[in-house]
């Protein structure tokens, strides 16, 4: 795999793993990012893995110090260190990912834009549903709003433009459909995603360590409950 290492701004290092969003490139990136966390270099000040990259927001005036203001720069003696940790990232990421099982109730309230996507699609209301419950997901990235995932693997058939007029408020674990992904809002946010359920998970609880349900790497399986069952867990959750 080619990797490119750039500058990105006056203070960070975007890593490339590539340009296409697959698995296998998505691998790399969750690979590295693990390598990031057990080295937590004290010159970094984070690091923000995408869908094929990894971003390093690096302290200048740290490395200044390090470097003593002589050469080389600041991006470059960062640099220098970000390519000596792409050559050491040995660490294993073949162990087994887990699956996260996600119950959602679909349509009626809890799911609103369920008969657009069905009419957009030229289907049934019902076999939207199945169509959504057997996709292969795997979560690439968290980002947008605190644990929202970003899940690859919807089938193109039941995809839906955005809505034309966003809702301004959209219930936290609201099921959607944007083009040809599938994502859960984890906190009451503004969206123009086609919702077309409801999970009574809590995907993002501050509280928690890590605050985040889901994971870049996790693999998601969505069942069906009732709407009784949303209620009756919903309460659980509280």
């Amino acid at each position: 795999m080619s990797i490119n290492v750039q500058p990105f701004g006056d203070q960070a290092i975007l890593v490339e793993f590539g340009s296409s969003i697959n698995k296998e490139t998505n691998k790399e990136v969750r690979k590295f990012s693990a390598h990031l966390d057990a080295s937590s270099p004290e010159w970094m000040i984070e690091y923000i893995p995408a869908f094929t990259t990894v971003t390093i927001i690096y302290d200048p005036l740290y490395i200044s110090h390090q470097v003593g203001g002589e050469t080389p720069l600041p991006y470059e003696w960062a640099q220098q260190q970000v390519e000596e940790l792409l050559s050491k990232n040995t660490i294993d990421r073949n162990q087994t990912d887990r699956t996260i099982e996600i119950p959602v109730s679909y349509g009626g309230d809890l799911g609103p834009d369920l008969s657009f996507v069905a009419a957009h699609n030229k289907m049934s209301e019902e076999e939207v549903i199945k169509t959504h419950m057997a996709g292969d997901y795997l979560v690439y990235m968290i980002g947008f709003a605190p644990g929202f995932p970003y899940i690859g693997g919807m089938d193109e058939k039941i995809a839906a433009p955005r809505r034309d007029d966003p809702r301004l408020a959209i219930p936290a674990g609201s099921v959607g459909i944007a083009g040809s992904q599938t994502g859960v809002y984890p906190i009451e946010t503004p969206g123009g995603w086609q919702l077309i359920g409801r999970t009574p998970l809590r995907l993002f609880q501050a509280e928690q360590a890590p605050p985040s349900l889901l994971q870049a790497g996790d693999h998601i399986k969505f069942t069906r409950i009732s709407e009784d069952e949303y209620k009756s867990m919903k309460e659980d959750e509280r």
